[in-house]
């Protein structure tokens, strides 16, 4: 018989949570999230290791009141955070049979609204060094090949978050959502040819898009809270986190989730960077059994998420604020 096995997790290290209505120039909202994950394994002979990417990231805007990992084996698991994403990575070695890995976490969220005409695009000299990665090509946004393509629809577009957001809504507005019509190879250029995706695809459209205008941007993870049931059960997201002004801003290219409810797994150049589980064996997977829902708490400030019009932004500015 197998014992279910819980591990203890040390409080994750990241800057300390911003009190409400903290800054004149933004609003802000505050909601509280919980989250179930079960991801299911038959592992194959010789045993597998895995490099998981399912522990809610620890942010200034994002605050883990509680979590819990538990493994139907008694393995020996290593977490590890990246100081540069806050990402963090559960590793394992597991031997022949069945993997269960169960995650559950309470998560608070300090949402900024600002106004749209206060975000400025910065020139490329002034870009903070965390941002400077994210204006290059990668394995799933071609920004190189799109350089033309992007000047030809958004170069006469005036700057700032008008221009972003016309991107997003080009692409919401010319890829069709629409399942197992891409695989682990299709690319952002990839997409703009089929004309259809889903969320990852999205995303890596509107990054290449970006920083084919040299507006640096990243490939975002989370759960789709607020998801039609008709595009199937709760699944994992893919969005994208775009740095505007001194922060990153959230935008949902898909337009599947709503981005009040999106909790931040990781973040990465692209979907290369962030996948759930990485997986070095012969393995047969489950589908992921997937649970997020708000807390309803207006007594203690937290609303539930709602669609808004306003730059939303869930990350601190580079001082931390």
């Amino acid at each position: 018989m197998i014992v279910e096995r819980t591990i203890p997790l040390e409080p994750p290290r990241g800057r300390a949570g911003l009190p409400p209505g903290a800054g004149p120039d933004a609003t802000r909202e505050r909601v509280r999230m919980d989250l179930q994950l079960e991801l299911q394994y038959d592992v194959g002979e010789g045993g597998a290791s895995f490099v998981f990417c399912i522990h809610l990231a620890q942010t200034a805007c994002q605050a883990i009141r509680q979590e819990r990992l538990n493994l139907n084996q008694p393995l020996s698991a290593r977490l590890q955070r990246d100081p540069q994403t806050d990402t963090r990575y559960l590793r394992l070695r597991a031997p022949p049979g069945n993997l269960r890995v169960s995650y559950r976490a309470t998560v608070d969220l300090m949402h900024r609204f600002d106004a749209p005409e206060s975000l400025r695009e910065l020139a490329v000299d002034d870009l903070p060094l965390e941002a400077v990665r994210y204006i290059y090509p990668s394995r799933y946004c071609e920004s190189d090949r799109l350089a033309n393509f992007a000047f030809g629809l958004f170069g006469q577009v005036p700057s700032g978050y008008r221009r972003v957001q016309a991107i997003r809504d080009w692409v919401h507005a010319n890829v069709r959502f629409e399942s197992n019509t891409s695989d682990s190879a299709t690319s952002a250029c990839d997409t703009i040819a089929a004309g259809r995706g889903v969320c990852r695809d999205f995303a890596h459209v509107m990054i290449a898009l970006c920083r084919a205008l040299s507006i640096p941007a990243r490939f975002a993870t989370g759960t789709d809270y607020g998801a039609d049931p008709a595009l199937g059960p709760p699944d994992f997201h893919a969005y994208v986190e775009v740095f505007l002004g001194e922060r990153w801003y959230v935008f949902d290219p898909s337009g599947t989730a709503i981005p009040m409810g999106l909790v931040r797994i990781a973040t990465g150049r692209d979907a290369a960077d962030v996948a759930f589980a990485s997986i070095f064996g012969t393995v047969t997977a489950h589908a992921p059994i997937i649970r997020a829902h708000a807390l309803h708490e207006p007594a203690q400030g937290f609303v539930l998420p709602v669609h808004v019009d306003a730059p939303l932004s869930s990350d601190g500015d580079l001082h931390g604020r």
